[in-house]
């Protein structure tokens, strides 16, 4: 099986190109290589190197930046998916692909399935929406897999910034009206690649029979400032804070250009139900990338 893995250098994409590598002929690109904002090639990288199955782990994350890029960051997260989802259904080739619980706006009270009605407050989540749309449109062999606050120990992100900001300000603010699950982008990684496991000897038509939208991140939820509590107490290097009083906040005391949903937890039943996986509680998947 060859296997094209796109955004090989991101937070999910480091961890993918690790996991995969036992599945087969693993090609794996990022920036400059590969630009999913570039219609032209985007279709010359696949047709180039026809694999059986593309793994899309691209994406325009910047949630703030995004609403005032808007075009970038839709041809990033909405057009160019679509496009890579028509090059790979003429190959007869399979497609993962990742979204976000942005495209929801968290009034509904309780956790989100995948046939709940999308409804994104920012620029980011509707690129992200519009992405999930254009590969269901397209159709063929295909795997969405929504996920929620995923972060690495590697790259810029909610937990490295908590670490940041502990060893500068004695006094941290953070929000506790955002809810959610964070997910580590390694566990992220390497369920994906047990997904395509349980049909490696026949990826796209396996693919194909399970084709659809999943929701998939870490188990249970919590507050921004519940996990920045966690943050702060599985930090490996605690001599290292000066941190002495951490706050909660509400999302209205900080301005930023783009609105986030307050409570956007995801189910993961029906992923759970399909294919018999299951990530572990955020609790424990953080005390272990915190070791890592």
């Amino acid at each position: 099986m060859k296997i094209l893995l796109l955004g090989n250098t991101g937070q999910l994409g480091y961890e993918l190109n690790r996991t995969l590598l036992s599945l087969g002929d693993l090609v794996a690109l990022d920036f400059p290589q590969v630009d999913i904002s570039d219609p032209d090639n985007i279709r010359s990288i696949v047709r180039q190197h026809q694999p059986s199955l593309v793994i899309n782990a691209t994406a325009y994350t910047n949630v703030d930046k995004a609403e005032s890029e808007p075009e970038l960051a839709m041809a990033i997260n909405g057009t160019g998916p679509g496009i890579l989802a028509e090059e790979v259904k003429n190959l007869r080739g399979a497609l993962i692909h990742y979204s976000t619980d942005y495209v929801f706006d968290g009034t509904k009270g309780e956790a989100y399935v995948e046939s709940d009605e999308p409804t994104p407050l920012s620029v980011y989540g509707e690129t992200k929406l519009a992405g999930e749309q254009a590969v269901q449109s397209v159709g063929g062999a295909y795997l969405i897999f929504r996920t929620s606050w995923v972060y690495s120990m590697r790259r810029p992100c909610f937990v490295t910034k908590v670490l940041e900001w502990a060893r500068k300000h004695e006094t941290l603010r953070i929000v506790d009206d955002q809810i959610s699950t964070p997910t580590w982008a390694r566990l992220l990684a390497e369920t994906t690649t047990q997904v395509i496991a349980q049909g490696k000897d026949h990826v796209i038509e396996y693919v194909a029979e399970n084709s659809g939208l999943y929701h998939l991140s870490g188990n249970g939820s919590c507050s921004r400032f519940e996990w920045a509590q966690s943050i702060l107490t599985l930090d490996p290097e605690k001599e290292s804070q000066v941190t002495k009083e951490l706050l909660p906040a509400s999302s209205n005391d900080f301005v930023t250009a783009a609105q986030r949903p307050l409570r956007s937890t995801l189910s993961c039943k029906k992923l759970e139900r399909k294919f018999s996986l299951r990530l572990p509680d955020w609790q424990d998947a953080l005390q272990l990338a915190m070791q890592s």
